[in-house]
């Protein structure tokens, strides 16, 4: 069985009116190659690929056969091939829509030697290619949208290593353990933060500054303080931003000069914080 990217299994068979399939990568992670599409008659031939294929369903329902079964995805569904493990998929009953990623067996080893607190030899192994879990689906879809859509990146970054992490913590056989206390680490992850918060860091860089792996470093920054490290760049952000309206900036160019992508972006977390919009907020040290 001759190995393909996922972009050579879509050219096998032409799209119709109605189904689409978009194909990005993820720069954060070596170029992983990412997978949203809708398919109403679209059928994959057998192939199989060098890396890991982990989505979820997201409407509809796929029916495809891997390691000896015939298997049926539906919403909520998570689907899990190994690599090399070859594998189809046809619509059922209408079609389906999904999001999926190949990632490398290295990046699993990564975020596998992240749960387990030592290094992770061979391929990290999920006992059952589908499951239903629509705790794991929704956090990876979120993920995967927010790569595929939004500008920040390290939101993407640090939702699809929690996502996967998810899955291997529940569905792979690990032994995983609890994250220790790691105050200094964690404290000079909150200096290049507090330092750095209009730059678009990546969780890698954070991750050389303070010696701690990159999913590691989730879990104990969120021991440490409560929050991810993108939730807590963004509440630094918020704070940024209220000072600066305070003195009268306009909300367009207070957002560019904190890191936000755009004013949308600002207003939206802004609000979630302060409850009111950051245009109020500046009107009211105006009056």
């Amino acid at each position: 069985m001759e190995l393909i990217s996922q972009g050579e299994a879509l050219l096998e068979t032409p799209l119709l009116a109605g189904e689409h399939a978009r194909i990005f990568t993820a720069s954060r992670f070596a170029g992983l190659e990412c997978l949203s599409a809708k398919f109403q008659t679209h059928s994959y031939a057998p192939h199989a690929h060098e890396t890991y294929a982990i989505g979820t369903i997201e409407a509809g329902c796929e029916i495809w056969h891997a390691r000896g079964q015939r298997l049926y995805a539906h919403a909520g569904d998570m689907v899990f091939n190994h690599p090399l493990d070859v594998h189809d998929g046809l619509p059922h009953a209408g079609g389906y829509r999904y999001r999926m990623t190949y990632p490398t067996v290295e990046l699993m080893q990564e975020v596998a030697a992240s749960l387990t607190g030592h290094e992770v030899f061979g391929t990290p192994f999920f006992a059952e290619p589908c499951v239903h879990d629509p705790e794991a689906a929704a956090l990876f879809s979120n993920a995967h949208r927010m790569l595929e859509e939004s500008g920040d990146a390290l939101a993407g970054e640090e939702g699809l290593l929690r996502a996967y992490a998810f899955c291997l913590g529940r569905h792979a056989d690990l032994s995983v353990r609890p994250v220790g206390r790691e105050r200094g680490p964690i404290s000079e992850a909150r200096a290049l933060l507090e330092q750095r918060y209009d730059e678009d860091l990546s969780l890698a860089e954070m991750a050389r500054r303070c010696g701690l792996p990159r999913h590691h470093l989730i879990r104990a920054f969120r021991r440490e303080t409560g929050l991810t490290p993108h939730a807590y760049l963004v509440d630094i952000r918020v704070r940024r931003a209220r000072d600066r309206l305070r003195r009268g900036e306009m909300p367009g160019d207070v957002a560019a000069a904190t890191g936000f992508c755009d004013q949308a972006h600002l207003t939206r977390a802004f609000k979630a914080r302060l409850g009111v919009t950051p245009g109020a907020f500046r009107a009211a040290h105006l009056a």
